[in-house]
């Protein structure tokens, strides 16, 4: 028995130690990690019409989304079009269905206009129901295709933030709009809505759109551009088309949705945590394509400010002509060293049709003692920075010889009327059709003038300036600094290198006042004569800065310098003492300039309606 047992005991003892050998075999064999998840599959719905003039940078936004495209699925329509919208999105698609999960394409080529509408900015009962169809056929697409989210983007929108898609998707609701910019305070979301659907003026708007408050915010609506998650089982009652049967609102396609949101019970979000794209101010009915054209082209303007875009290239877009608007040249200022600011201007001078002059500025850092020496320069006697009491900088030098440089050529050149421009400036909308209609004006009146402002900072704001008659959108300017832009005749450059400045130098936005009399020290006024320049003011403004003090983004390479005599004592002034470059205070009512001519555009109207 007992041998038995031993036996046993052996053979368990053999088996138990094999046991052991192989578990120590599989503990020291590497553990493999699990493979990242794949990205959530998403529908990206297109609805175009007459959009030739957005698509080339539409379309180049979304090809630079920073998500796998192998997880996007395209979906296309397009209809009522009296441009080359179906043949450009087509062209498009080829190239996309070759990188994309899916594409689904729904062009219609006739009948080219809704029967109802006056034009094609006129939304008639047939054109809402038309597009709530295709929107509602978009949504069952996706649904059909197992997407995980959808998201309506209008062909005019122009999503400049790449990873849009995966921040939306982090905020982990059900239907939520990254917030899109305008110039003017127009948006893609209400924060308040009548009984009846209809926008209603809130105070938590402006709050929202001017980035004072942060954040993800529930809202009555959203519209233009949004993302739906339909993995939400609340998604599944969401409808564009046919409205819902307690539907008695107007009949209007992002109030028919926002009510089927509502009684699906999800709620609306928009977001602005972070800069997401942009969209134009919406037309009048009586409008034209060429006025959506035009702006547009005001959207790609203001995109291109803090935004590296490019078209495309996938489609073919000619770039507009370009011209000078009758004046014999247009000069750009801009410092080598300022590339990004080269570049943008060049971009948007080109999508304005414009063709500019490049312009070496003289970088104000680089300049030393003996090169201010040699040039004659000498501080005006007495002459202190209003704002901070420094002296002059040498970033102010160095701006005050970029202009007079150009003074000196359109001189030497004999030209008769020319444009300059600073590179830190922004175009308002219609820039080139307003400029070029106030310059008629002038040629037909034939006003002697010497130089006209297209953008400054007005100082004095106690009383109106003077309309200039039989002129619209001119008056006589009065004390104003900044040389953002302006147009300077032939007679307006002799007149300021008459003045020999550069014996007695101050900045070149104090040195114009003084040369058309209308600067409040007389003390410097004093040292100049004659102080004859014919001034001028196109009214509303056309251009202004990019940036203000303390926006992110601004540089001066002015203010930010050393003093002009002292190389070693630096200077960061702007910062400390910001109100010289500022944006324009509120001018009171009894100083507000009266125009005849076109009113000012919407990105002017500080009390202009969200929508």
């Amino acid at each position: 028995m007992r041998a038995v047992v031993a036996v046993l005991s052996a053979l368990l003892a053999g088996v138990l130690s094999g046991v052991a050998s192989e578990l120590v075999t599989l503990v020291q064999e590497p553990v493999r990690t699990e493979s990242p998840l794949l990205k959530p599959k998403v529908m990206i719905a297109i609805v175009a019409r007459n959009a030739a003039h957005s698509l080339a940078y539409y379309l180049g936004c979304i090809e630079r989304l920073e998500y796998p495209k192998e997880r996007i699925a395209i979906w296309a329509a397009t209809d009522h079009n009296t441009d080359n919208t179906t043949a450009m999105l087509r062209e498009w698609l080829k190239s996309a269905q070759q990188v994309y999960h899916y594409v689904e394409w729904r062009p219609m080529e006739e009948p080219r206009s809704y029967t109802d509408e006056w034009g094609p900015k006129h939304w008639p009962p047939s054109r809402f129901n038309h597009v709530m169809k295709l929107r509602q056929a978009a949504l069952k697409a996706a649904r059909e295709r197992w997407a995980d989210y959808i998201m309506f983007v209008d062909s005019d929108n122009l999503l400049t933030n790449p990873r849009v898609l995966d921040l939306l998707m982090a905020e982990n609701l059900t239907l939520v709009a990254p917030m899109m910019e305008s110039r003017s305070l127009y948006s893609n979301f209400w924060c308040g809505m009548t009984p009846q659907g209809y926008y209603k003026r809130t105070p938590d708007y402006q709050p929202i759109r001017e980035w004072k408050r942060l954040g993800c915010f529930a809202v009555p609506m959203v519209h233009s551009t949004f993302l739906i998650d339909l993995r939400r089982e609340s998604s599944r009652d969401l409808t564009f088309y046919p409205p819902h049967p307690d539907y008695s609102w107007a009949f209007d396609d992002i109030m028919v949705f926002a009510f089927s949101a509502r009684q699906a019970g999800v709620q609306m979000y928009v977001c602005n945590r972070e800069h997401y794209g942009f969209l134009p101010v919406p037309l009048k009915a009586q409008q034209s394509v060429e006025d959506e054209s035009e702006n547009f082209i005001h959207t790609i303007t203001e995109a291109l400010i803090d935004h590296d875009m490019e078209p495309t290239q996938h489609l073919y877009s000619a770039a507009p002509a370009q011209d000078t608007m009758g004046f014999e040249n247009i000069f750009l200022i801009n410092l080598k060293r300022r590339l990004d600011r080269r570049t943008r201007m060049f971009k948007s001078l080109a999508s304005l049709g414009l063709h500019a002059t490049l312009t070496d500025a003289v970088d104000g850092k680089a300049l030393n003692t003996s090169q201010l020496q040699a040039l004659g320069i000498e501080m005006l006697p007495g002459y202190k920075d209003p704002y901070s009491g420094r002296v002059l900088t040498r970033g102010e030098i160095g701006c005050f010889l970029s202009h007079h440089s150009i003074w000196t050529e359109v001189l030497e050149r004999g030209l008769q009327k020319v444009l300059v421009l600073e590179d830190d400036v922004r175009f308002e909308p219609r820039f080139k059709r307003r400029l070029q209609a106030i310059m008629d004006d002038i040629d037909k009146t034939q006003l002697d003038w010497d130089l006209i402002y297209v953008g400054r900072k007005r100082m004095q704001v106690q009383k109106p300036e003077k309309s200039v008659d039989k002129v619209n959108n001119l008056v006589e300017a009065d004390y104003s600094y900044w040389t953002l832009g302006y147009a300077l005749s032939q007679q307006g450059a002799q007149k300021l290198l008459a003045a020999e400045p550069f014996r007695r130098m101050l900045p070149v936005d104090e040195f114009l006042p003084v040369m058309f009399n209308k600067h409040p020290n007389a003390e410097y006024m004093k040292q100049f004569e004659p102080r004859d320049l014919k001034a001028f003011s196109v009214e509303p403004l056309l251009i202004y800065p990019t940036h203000y003090t303390g926006e992110p983004g601004y540089i001066s390479d002015t203010e930010t310098s050393t003093i002009w005599d002292d190389e070693a004592v630096a200077t960061d002034w702007d910062r400390q003492h910001a109100r010289k470059t500022a944006q324009q205070g509120r001018i009171q009512s009894v100083a507000q300039n009266t125009v005849t001519g076109d009113s000012p555009p919407p990105a002017s109207r500080a009390s202009r309606d969200e929508l």
